[in-house]
């Protein structure tokens, strides 16, 4: 059993066995968020053996984001109604099975339940890591530690499409699935076993139509997004239903959540977005994901096999390297965070990544493969340099008793710019193409999305600018005096 000691001065003393339990908690996440784009290279060769459209099998990737939106504003009040143990158990019992059905799939529609399956399992599991490490790890040490949630949130996704190129190209689609599936049945069991947090829940009332709100308005707003990918020709009646409804939506489940939040009965508490550390370093944080999941996931692999013309397993191979630095960084620049803070690392850093998109919106300038490698190190050298202090930064300045909603606030706007940022980035590149019908868009149309990226990057820098300096004194400490209302 991992036991920790009694909280002192507002921050956890962990043990030596608390290493062991953020272990197993990072292994999983990876696994399961590794599953995010591991199909993003087979798309083209699921339509094939499947039978379906292009427009139909990215609902395999699109679905997956969706059920994440959906489920994680739920995750504020399950870190409080249920144990560590029990949430870890249940998600890590829902991906296995969701990877078993994947695997077994005989058509699309059950494979697109198993991924729906898999990623309500994913959802929680990203927000427990949080909440786990804000809880046992005292305020001087936390960004060491945060470093290494940047391998699960950006080198998971990065290196995804890299392992599903290789998988694909030797062993077939479902070979996605089964080698993934050993891996989620050992963390199970090490779980399971080992998996032992003491902390105090609460008997907090479910409220319904909270969960039903949050589901029509994160959910409609991601279909939305999602389906403007494909609308470059026009856009469908339904996609500004969806778009619409949702908005209408999350404008109720708002004002719905300040009135409940007032009897301490939210769903998703919003108390988080007064606290002005928190707020600019989410906004940072959103654009980064806009430009990380839009641009590096979508666009660069669109880039190497339309306009550099290679072949899955190369252009997967070609994104390693940057993954690779970006999970090198985690843990240094955490440990630079703890002695330093989050500006001398943010602001440089939205500047790499800034320049990078810029250098891939200028025509010519990645003009080979190895050009693009070295263009995507430093946009990925930019990104390590800000995920570990904007998560850490943002979290840290929040109160105890909010970090499972912050947390589950964090990781749910980070889908939905993920799937802003794709569907934004692929409608300009389709726009932008000579041919704004045809399957794939041109290099012209590619160098105008990136282009609008290098506009969000410059953005995302103007906004580092307003991160404080660090100050001196503990962060917990720090967090009870900097309430402010925006």
């Amino acid at each position: 059993m991992i036991d920790t000691a009694p909280e002192t001065g507002g921050a956890p003393t962990p043990t030596r066995r608390t290493g062991l339990l953020i272990g197993v908690l990072v292994v999983s996440a990876f696994v399961m968020i590794l599953n995010e784009t591991i199909l993003s290279v087979a798309l083209r060769t699921l339509t094939v053996e499947l039978d379906v459209s292009t427009t139909t099998v990215q609902w395999l990737t699109s679905g997956f984001l969706l059920t994440m939106a959906v489920v994680i504003p739920t995750t504020g009040f399950l870190l409080e109604r249920f144990t560590p143990r029990q949430i870890f158990l249940a998600s890590l019992t829902s991906f296995t099975l969701g990877t078993l059905l994947s695997g077994l799939a005989p058509g699309f529609g059950v494979l697109l339940v198993g991924r729906v399956i898999q990623a309500s399992g994913t959802a929680v599991m990203l927000p427990l890591l949080m909440t786990t490490v804000l809880r046992l790890v005292s305020a001087e040490r936390r960004g060491a530690t945060m470093g290494t949630i940047t391998i699960v949130i950006a080198v998971a996704p990065a290196v995804g499409p890299t392992i599903g190129g290789a998988v694909l190209d030797s062993l077939g689609w479902r070979w996605m699935f089964w080698i993934v599936r050993p891996l989620a049945l050992l963390a199970l069991l090490i779980g399971a076993v080992w998996l032992r947090l003491d902390s105090e829940t609460r008997s907090v009332p479910l409220d319904t139509f909270s969960v039903i709100l949050s589901a029509l308005g994160f959910g409609g707003v991601l279909y939305g997004l999602s389906s403007f990918e494909n609308a470059a020709a026009g856009v469908a009646p339904t996609t500004w239903v969806a778009l619409g409804g949702g908005l209408v939506a999350l404008t109720v489940f708002v004002s719905r959540q300040i009135t409940l939040q007032r009897r301490d009965r939210a769903l998703l508490d919003l108390r988080p977005f007064t606290y002005r550390t928190f707020l600019v370093a989410l906004i940072v944080n959103v654009l980064l994901f806009m430009c990380m999941l839009g641009a590096a996931a979508i666009l660069l692999p669109l880039y190497l096999q339309q306009v550099l013309d290679t072949g899955l397993f190369t252009s997967g191979l070609a994104l390693l390297p940057g993954g690779l630095v970006l999970g090198l960084l985690g843990r240094p620049v955490g440990a630079l965070y703890d002695r330093f803070g989050a500006r001398p690392l943010v602001i440089p850093g939205t500047m790499a990544m800034a320049v990078a998109l810029w250098l891939f919106a200028i025509p010519g300038i990645a003009s080979s493969v190895g050009l693009v490698v070295a263009i995507h190190l430093l946009f990925m050298a930019g990104l390590g340099l800000m995920m570990t202090p904007l998560m850490t930064e943002s979290l840290g300045a929040l109160p105890d008793y909010l970090y499972s909603h912050g947390s589950a606030i964090l990781t749910t706007l980070q889908q939905v710019a993920g799937a802003f940022g794709t569907a934004l980035f692929v409608t300009i590149a389709a726009l932008g193409s000579a041919d704004p019908t045809a399957a794939s868009p041109d290099g012209a149309g590619l160098h105008s999305a990136f282009t609008a990226a290098a506009i969000i990057g410059v953005l995302a820098f103007a906004v580092a600018l307003c991160i404080r300096r660090k100050q001196s004194g503990p962060a917990d400490n720090r967090a009870v005096n900097e309430v402010q209302h925006v």
